[in-house]
C-alpha cells in the first residue's frame, strides 16, 4: 500500500482511492529500478547524515539571511524578484466545462490562502533565500487540506538510502531543533512537499535545493568589504592637510604655537604670522579617490550571478538601452522558470486536494500556473489572442494564450448576456451580434512583427 492509500484508509470519509495511484517521490519495491541516483560523494553524504541536517545548507542559509539583512541590494533582489513571480497569481488552466475541478480549485485557493498575495510572495521570497520551499499540508477534522503551512526547510532532514531514494515513505521527512538536537517531528511523503531549487539531481530525493545567490556569497563579501577599505581610505586620505614649519623652535614654543593655531582654526578667517624663519603649506589629500575599477569589477561580478542586471537595481552607468532590453529579456526568462518550479509544488498540493475530495486528478486535463508570464507583456498576449482568433483557433484557447481565465471569461459573458438579452439563456448570435473580424498582416509592424487589424462593423 503507498502513502496515499495509507492516508485514505486513515482518513475518515474519504472515498478508496486507486491503488494505481502513486506519490510522485514514491519508489514501489516490486519496480525494477536498480543502481544508484546519488553521486557518490551524496551517497557517502547520505550515510553519514542520518540524524542531523545539512550542515552546508544550514551554513548557507544563515549566510544568505545576513547578506539580506545587512544588503539592501540582496534584499531588493529576493523582493523585486519574489514580486514579479507572484504577480497576479496563480491561474487554473482547464476546460470551463470540468466545473467541478473548477470548484475544487476556488476552493483550495481561498481556503488555504493562496489567493493572497502577501502568503505567495513568502514563499517565493522562501524558495529564493533557502533553495527549499517546504510546505507542510495540514488536514482539518473532516480530513481534508485545511492549510498549507511554510517550515523551516533547514531543519528539515529526508531520510533517503544511499541511492536516493526514501527508506520508508511513512516517515520520509524529519525536523531537528538545531538548538538542542533533539528531533522534533516525523513526515510521511504525503504531508511535507518540498520544492527544490537547482538540487544536483532532480531524481535524488536527498539532493537538497540550493539557496539563488549561494554562490555570489564569496563575491558579496569581498565587495562589501572593498566598500569598507574605500569608506576607510577616504576618511583618512582624502582630507587636506597643513604643514607647519618653525625653525630653531623648541617643544615648548611649538607645543604654544599649535595650540594657539588649533584653537582659532574654526574661525572663518585665520591668518598665521611668525617673527622667526618657517612656513605652512598644504598637504593634498590623495588624487586617485574616484579609481575603484576593483569595486566596480566585484559590483559587476555579483549582479552577474543574480537573476537580474544591476541596472535594474539603480546602477545605470554606462549601461546602453538596447542592451538593458536583452538583459531584461534574461530577467524575465528567469522569472518564468521560478514561476514553473513554485507553481509545480502548489499543483502536487492541489492534486492531493482533490484525492482527498474523491476526484482523480490524473483523469482530467488542467494545469496550475502564474497569471502572468514575464516574458510576454499584455499587449503581446492581447496581440497573440487575437492572432489564434484569426486563425480560426477555438474561444477557450483564445482566451487563454490572452492570459485569461476561461472559466471566469465564460461566467461573466453569459451573465452579461443575461441581463442585456430580453430572452436570457438564447445564443446572443441569434440576435444580430456578429463576432469582430479580426485580420492579420505579416511584417507590418516594427521589427518584422506581425500587426493585427480589428474590425467592429457587421
Amino acid at each position: 500500500m503507498g502513502v496515499i492509500q495509507d492516508l485514505a484508509a486513515q482518513t475518515r470519509g474519504i472515498r478508496a482511492i486507486n491503488p494505481s495511484v502513486l506519490h510522485p517521490m514514491e519508489t514501489p519495491v516490486h519496480w525494477s529500478e536498480k543502481g544508484y541516483r546519488s553521486t557518490p560523494e551524496n551517497a557517502a553524504k547520505y550515510l553519514y547524515r542520518l540524524m542531523w541536517v545539512d550542515p552546508d545548507l544550514r551554513a548557507a542559509v544563515l549566510d544568505i539571511r545576513d547578506m539580506d539583512k545587512r544588503d539592501g541590494r540582496v534584499k531588493k533582489i529576493h523582493k523585486r524578484t519574489a514580486e514579479s513571480v507572484v504577480k497576479g497569481g496563480l491561474l487554473l488552466k482547464t476546460s470551463s466545462q470540468n466545473k467541478r475541478i473548477i470548484k475544487a480549485w476556488k476552493d483550495f485557493e481561498k481556503k488555504v490562502g493562496l489567493s493572497k498575495a502577501q502568503k505567495l510572495q513568502s514563499d517565493a521570497r522562501g524558495l529564493m533565500m533557502e533553495g527549499n520551499l517546504a510546505l507542510q499540508i495540514v488536514l482539518d477534522g473532516s480530513g481534508q487540506v485545511g492549510r498549507v503551512v511554510r517550515m523551516a526547510s533547514e531543519t528539515l532532514l529526508p531520510r533517503v538510502h544511499a541511492n536516493g531514494t526514501f527508506i520508508d515513505p511513512k516517515k520520509a521527512w524529519e525536523q531537528y531543533d538545531l538548538t538542542t538536537g533533539t528531533l522534533i517531528a516525523q513526515f510521511p511523503l504525503w504531508q511535507l512537499e518540498v520544492v527544490r531549487l537547482l538540487p544536483d539531481n532532480y531524481d535524488d530525493f536527498g539532493s537538497m535545493g540550493r539557496p539563488y545567490l549561494d554562490a555570489g556569497r564569496p563575491v558579496w563579501k569581498k565587495l562589501t568589504m572593498s566598500e569598507d577599505d574605500l569608506v576607510i581610505r577616504r576618511r583618512t586620505r582624502a582630507p587636506l592637510r597643513m604643514s607647519h614649519v618653525l625653525e630653531g623652535a623648541d617643544k615648548d614654543d611649538l607645543d604654544d604655537y599649535r595650540n594657539r593655531i588649533e584653537r582659532d582654526q574654526n574661525q572663518i578667517t585665520t591668518d598665521f604670522y611668525t617673527n622667526r624663519k618657517g612656513g605652512v603649506s598644504a598637504v593634498q589629500g590623495d588624487a586617485n579617490m574616484d579609481q575603484i575599477a576593483d569595486v566596480v569589477y566585484l559590483l559587476d561580478t555579483f549582479f552577474a550571478g543574480s537573476p537580474a542586471p544591476k541596472a535594474l537595481f539603480g546602477y545605470t552607468e554606462g549601461m546602453n538601452r538596447d542592451i538593458l532590453e536583452d538583459l531584461k529579456r534574461d530577467y524575465f526568462d528567469e522569472i518564468d522558470s521560478l514561476q514553473d518550479t513554485l507553481a509545480d509544488g502548489y499543483a502536487q498540493v492541489f492534486r492531493l486536494h482533490l484525492l482527498l475530495k474523491g476526484i482523480n486528478p490524473d483523469s482530467t486535463d488542467y494545469e496550475l500556473v502564474f497569471k502572468e508570464r514575464r516574458t510576454d507583456t499584455p499587449n503581446q498576449r492581447a496581440d497573440l489572442g487575437l492572432k489564434h482568433q484569426a486563425m480560426g483557433v477555438p474561444k477557450e484557447m483564445v482566451w487563454t494564450a490572452a492570459g485569461l481565465d476561461p472559466a471566469a471569461v465564460r461566467a461573466q459573458r453569459e451573465a452579461e448576456a443575461d441581463d442585456d438579452d430580453p430572452y436570457p439563456g438564447d445564443d446572443p448570435a441569434a440576435f444580430g451580434r456578429r463576432p469582430q473580424r479580426v485580420a492579420v498582416t505579416p511584417g507590418n509592424a516594427p521589427k518584422g512583427e506581425s500587426a493585427t487589424t480589428i474590425s467592429t462593423r457587421g
